[in-house]
């Protein structure tokens, strides 16, 4: 069995971009803004949706697969404010 302490760790980007809302965003957000991932909530980013993309986006960040994806390095992620519907696309690149 290989030693895991000597396997490097594969190190990924998430990219978050905003894709599609039924109406304008109470905080401003506009279809194409983007930001990338931070274990802070990134500048600009509204909070509420900040914590929804949150765990979805560092599963992603180490390696997880979600199996009704069918990119396992993008996955759409929808704010909680139900009147606006923000959806998030959080798409996984290896890190340059």
């Amino acid at each position: 069995m290989p030693d895991k302490k000597n396997i490097p760790a594969k190190q990924y980007e998430i990219v978050i971009k905003l894709l599609r809302n039924n109406q304008p965003c109470h905080s401003g957000h506009k279809i194409g803004d983007e930001w990338v991932f931070d274990y802070m909530t990134p500048g600009g980013i509204c909070s509420l949706a900040y914590n929804a993309i949150y765990p979805v986006a560092l599963a992603l960040k180490f390696g997880a697969h979600f199996p009704w994806q069918k990119n396992p390095d993008v996955i759409t992620i929808s704010c909680p404010d139900q009147d606006v519907q923000n959806i998030f696309e959080l798409r996984r690149r290896l890190k340059q």
